[in-house]
């Protein structure tokens, strides 16, 4: 059995490709954008950099296979992605044009704009954390190990998940888990769940 372990940097590899393995709505985005690096910048690398305490992979004999990253603050988050992400990526990803937008440029829109993640309507959920398996892994418990760990250690009364409300394999996962739904104004193609710590 696979075992949670704290994220190291070695492990910085294999969060980009399970992030991007796993990004499209729970199924492989490789090949979706310009660079398969994109959903890990925006998704997973930026945690595992600024808060690397709160980084957890799923460790099959010395290969992550999954992973649990997230912040306790996610105001503070924001604010620290844009004046430490950002400027790190530097121009790996330009500004995009205003609507109409390509799909990836839309991404590149999530980057540039960290104060997306402030959504109204989640207050006593300060914190959120984003966790993918590879899918041989998924149905083992180790989803539940991940957040467990991540619940254990995160400093705040409360944790969101932003779920693309089309996968729906993981809305099973996150209901098993306890997690209920937290209503938003306008939460475009986001479910919005909250787990009380």
């Amino acid at each position: 059995m696979p075992e949670i372990r704290p994220y190291r940097p070695a492990d910085r590899r294999a969060l980009y490709d399970i992030c991007v393995r796993t990004a499209d709505a729970g199924f492989d985005a490789r090949g979706h954008y310009s660079t398969d690096e994109l959903m890990g910048d925006l998704f997973a690398a930026p945690y595992a950099h600024l808060e690397p305490h709160l980084a957890f992979v799923a460790d099959d004999g010395g290969q992550a296979v999954g992973y649990v990253v997230g912040t306790s603050d996610t105001a503070r988050f924001a604010e620290r992605y844009r004046d430490e992400w950002i400027p790190l990526l530097g121009d790996r990803y330009p500004v995009p044009p205003p609507p109409p937008r390509t799909p990836e440029q839309d991404m590149h829109w999530l980057h540039h704009h960290p104060e997306r993640m402030l959504v109204a309507g989640l207050d006593g959920f300060p914190a959120h954390l984003h966790i993918d398996l590879l899918p041989p892994y998924q149905g083992r418990g180790l989803g539940r190990r991940l957040i467990e760990t991540f619940i254990a250690t995160v400093d705040a009364p409360g944790v969101h998940v932003g779920m693309v409300t089309a996968n729906v394999r993981a809305r099973g996962f996150y209901d098993r888990l306890g997690f209920t739904v937290l209503p938003v104004p306008d939460p475009g193609p986001l479910t919005y769940l909250g787990l009380k710590t």
